[in-house]
């Protein structure tokens, strides 16, 4: 009898993938799983109560190994969709975006440089060897065009701060060198840095990741410099102390750097940013905390409300105290603390999200956003490794529930030879993926 249970188990298990496919909702502690049962057209749904007590597993330390691609190989996509790799031999591709003419620059961070691809009006390569807009740069990584619909400049995040180029539509090159407008933004630990205005171009925002995993004794003590409650007035909500002041946030300028502020705080690290086309709201994907096991804490998407709090270091998803606090200094912020969007299974690393505003897929896909999740190494069983959707109603409000949409990037319990970073809808409606695992940039389209 016994046998014959577990036998029917295991077939429901294998089976929970495809019947999501066809509409149902995986939830709760079943929507929890690792690469095995990703497949396009798997739905998830993750909430608050979802999260297990931390420590329940014990912390894995399960970094990837890295293959090159095998002969052959193509992501996984719906049917209905044709995937094809547009480009290869790129150190480290990271965010992409596309200028308002068609062309694709892309973050190349480990080279420090940033490379741009003239697209032909079908969405390939032109030539398969792109330009370098810039180089000599640190670490760069978020890209934006200024103003939005005719720019003048191209904005780079470095890890250290930021600088802006002088751009006219076309330039394959910078024609000068770039403009200082940020600058000793501490670089060390999370580095990612993104770049985004607002739709009516008066704000920049700029994302700072930690500067650790939880701060305690690392880079800042239990209390600040002086008197706590000093502290509390003199700053906004949720600000940290020490070696992670102006980190874990983002932060708000003019667009030439000036009048600096705090946008929202408890961000462990907003690897990436957009604007929501249809709200104008400013959207961040976090990695949260590692270390607390398996499936503790969700990583997330978010709008990011001005003057909120994230919970980060005290606080992860909620009022859920980090156990490592053990004498929370914060215990004030209880009840302050926003619940993201939409949750992601933990340890998935999102890195970049972008809204498909185009008309291109229908309905179905107009609204929505796509998320690229770099994959775990801080769980036992891996999960990310993909790009998947998250679902928008009419209004433009989040429903909670993300899609595996790109699949097929680990070879098995050891090894993958993708690791999705970058996301970016063209003109034309397709949506452009960048995976570092082994340097290459692969095109979606509707399939004819």
């Amino acid at each position: 009898m016994r046998t014959a249970v577990i036998a029917v188990l295991s077939a429901l298990a294998l089976l929970s993938p495809a019947l999501a496919q066809d509409g149902a909702v995986l939830t709760g502690k079943d929507a929890f799983g690792d690469f095995q049962k990703d497949a396009p057209g798997v739905k998830r749904l993750i909430e608050a109560s979802d999260l297990d007590a931390p420590n329940v597993t014990e912390s894995a330390s399960n970094a990837p190994g890295s293959v090159p691609m095998p002969d052959g190989a193509v992501p996984k996509v719906p049917d209905g969709f044709k995937v094809e790799m547009v480009a290869s031999g790129i150190t480290n591709p990271r965010v992409l975006r596309f200028a308002p003419n068609g062309d694709l620059f892309v973050a190349n961070s480990e080279d420090g440089e940033v490379l741009v691809f003239d697209l032909d009006e079908a969405g390939g390569m032109k030539d398969i060897k792109p330009s370098v807009f810039a180089d000599q740069l640190n670490q760069p990584y978020g890209i934006a065009f200024y103003p939005a619909d005719n720019p003048q400049w191209v904005y780079i995040a470095e890890s250290d701060g930021m600088k802006r180029f002088p751009y006219k539509a076309g330039d394959l090159k910078a024609e000068a060198g770039g403009e200082p407008i940020l600058q000793g933004i501490p670089a060390e630990h999370h580095w990612t840095r993104d770049v985004a205005f607002s739709p009516d171009g008066k704000t920049m925002f700029y994302s700072v990741g930690s500067g650790s995993n939880v701060g305690l004794d690392i880079t800042m003590q239990p209390k600040p410099d002086g008197d706590l409650d000093a502290w509390i007035k003199d700053h906004p909500l949720g600000v940290a102390w020490g070696g992670e002041e102006r980190r874990a946030d983002v932060l708000a300028f003019d667009p030439d750097g000036k009048n600096e502020r705090y946008f929202g705080t408890g961000l462990r690290n907003c690897a990436g940013m957009t604007v929501q086309p249809a709200t104008g709201d400013l959207w961040c994907v976090v990695n949260e905390r590692d270390e607390l096991g398996d499936n503790v804490p969700f990583d997330y998407a978010t709008s990011v409300k001005d003057g909120a709090f994230y919970g980060w270091p005290w606080f992860y998803i909620g009022d859920n105290p980090d156990p490592r606090w053990k004498d929370t200094p914060r215990d004030d912020l209880k009840g302050q603390v926003t619940v993201p969007d939409v949750l992601f299974q933990a340890h998935s690393a999102p890195l970049n999200i972008a809204f498909y505003d185009s008309d291109a897929w229908g309905p179905d896909y107009k609204g929505d956003a796509f998320v690229a999740l770099h994959g775990s190494w801080n769980r036992d069983t891996r999960t990310g490794y993909k790009v998947v959707k998250l679902d928008f109603d009419a209004s433009g409000k989040p429903t909670g529930e993300y899609e595996d949409f790109m699949t097929g990037f680990v070879i098995d319990a050891t090894n993958v030879w993708g690791r999705p970073v970058g996301v970016a809808v063209a003109p034309d409606g397709a949506l452009f993926v960048s995976e570092d695992g082994s340097g290459t940039i692969w095109r979606v389209s509707k399939a004819e």
